[in-house]
């Protein structure tokens, strides 16, 4: 007979993705689906990373470094040089996004059975990255009514045993668009120190900060050199997610040397990718001004319209381009389908990602859902609408 592997049969479905045959019927059927469900920015990419690809000279398209272009490498050290962190192009190694970077760096650090500290509600595929390398999560929930804030340090060192081998940060957070202060990001980085730990910290959101103090990175305190591996990415702060960059960054040497094995195991990443990588490096402050001005106002506009609708509870995000929104509902599952499969509003409905998904704890965040404000004002405020309209009308609604 034959049979699936076990890690194969306990792969979870993505919570962002797995709804989509049911959008798909619904556009079929003629309604329009606002797609609040996944981080595909309608912002456009910048000029100088499209016109790299248009008016590269290539006759021959040869596999790229392992580690990734020098001239990329080089021009990321530069870039980070600019906001902080000192590197260079040997600290450096491109990969397929920063899933696979994640996927890599844990794969490099960790053993069978090692253990994960990481705060939930997190970016849901880390799950999937934990269970590729039989990894295991030690979850520290953290609640919408506080903003999930982080808990006392004491707290976290609670969940700290001789298995523990690190901690994933996500600064500003998916899906909650928490960004942690300097102060919390010094506090991680000595119980690091402390027990010494890795620091995996996700930070591809960094250019979306919504506060006056500016973002501080793991990389960034001192005497952690070797603690400190960053995930990167050139998806959302270029709005370039499907060209496949992301990077790994360490002044791990030790680690830097594995991550090269592994690189060179799936031979490199895409070289289109990496020259329109290399020419959005040459975007313009007022590229990121623009749009980060731009999800402010997306911001506002979202979390505006749910603060009027009875029973919702929202907390501002001050970071990324994701809400956490908590309903009135019994099951955010079977809302989230019948949105899709039952409802519409003047021709129209919303695809929205449940939360459940994004916590390891079982049975939490199944009235919560993640609400991506990815669109502009118009079809944001088309969106809230018929969720508002939605709400009322949805049989399991709880008040």
């Amino acid at each position: 007979m034959l049979t699936l592997s076990k890690k194969a049969q306990a792969m979870p479905a993505s919570p962002i993705r797995k709804l989509i045959p049911f959008s798909d019927a619904a556009k079929k059927r003629g309604i329009k689906v606002y797609h609040l469900n996944i981080g595909q920015p309608d912002i456009k990419s910048p000029v100088e990373a499209l016109n790299a690809v248009k008016e590269n000279d290539l006759e021959l398209i040869a596999y790229p470094h392992s580690a990734g272009d020098i001239e990329l490498r080089k021009g990321l050290a530069k870039y980070y040089q600019g906001i902080g962190i000192d590197v260079d192009e040997t600290c450096i190694n491109i990969t397929n996004g920063g899933s696979e970077a994640l996927q890599i760096a844990i794969g490099a650090t960790c053993d069978p059975d090692d253990e994960i500290i990481v705060f939930e509600p997190f970016y849901t595929n880390y799950n999937t990255f934990a269970l590729q390398n039989d990894v295991k999560f030690q979850p520290i929930t953290t609640s919408i009514e506080n903003g999930f804030a982080l808990p006392p340090m004491s707290e976290i060192e609670k969940h700290i045993t001789p298995k523990t081998k690190g901690i994933i940060i996500n600064n500003p957070g998916n899906p909650t668009g928490t960004l942690y202060r300097k102060e919390d990001i010094a506090e991680i980085g000595k119980i690091a120190k402390k027990h010494q730990l890795y620091i995996y910290t996700d930070e591809v959101y960094r250019e979306f900060c919504y506060t006056e103090e500016p973002h501080y990175s793991c990389m960034e305190l001192e005497g952690l050199e070797d603690n400190v591996i960053l995930i990167d990415s050139v998806s959302k702060r270029y709005s370039l997610c499907g060209v496949r960059i992301g990077f790994i960054v360490s002044k791990n040497k030790e680690v830097m040397k594995a991550v090269l094995r592994y690189a060179q195991a799936r031979l490199c990443s895409p070289k289109y990718g990496q020259i329109a990588a290399l020419g959005a490096l040459d975007a313009p402050q007022s590229y990121f001004d623009e749009v980060k001005a731009e999800y402010i106002h997306r911001r506002d506009v979202l979390v505006e319209a749910l603060s009027k609708m009875e029973g919702v509870v929202c907390p501002t995000p001050m970071g990324a381009f994701y809400a956490a929104v908590e309903l009135p509902i019994d099951d955010s599952d079977k809302f989230a389908q019948w949105l899709l499969e039952e409802f519409q509003y003047e021709g129209q409905t919303v695809m929205v990602a449940p939360m459940a998904g994004f916590y390891a704890t079982k049975g939490l965040g199944t009235k919560q859902v993640r609400i991506a404000y990815v669109l502009k004002e118009e079809d944001l405020k088309a969106a809230m609408k018929c969720l508002e309209v939605a709400l009322k009308q949805y049989p399991g609604r709880t008040i």
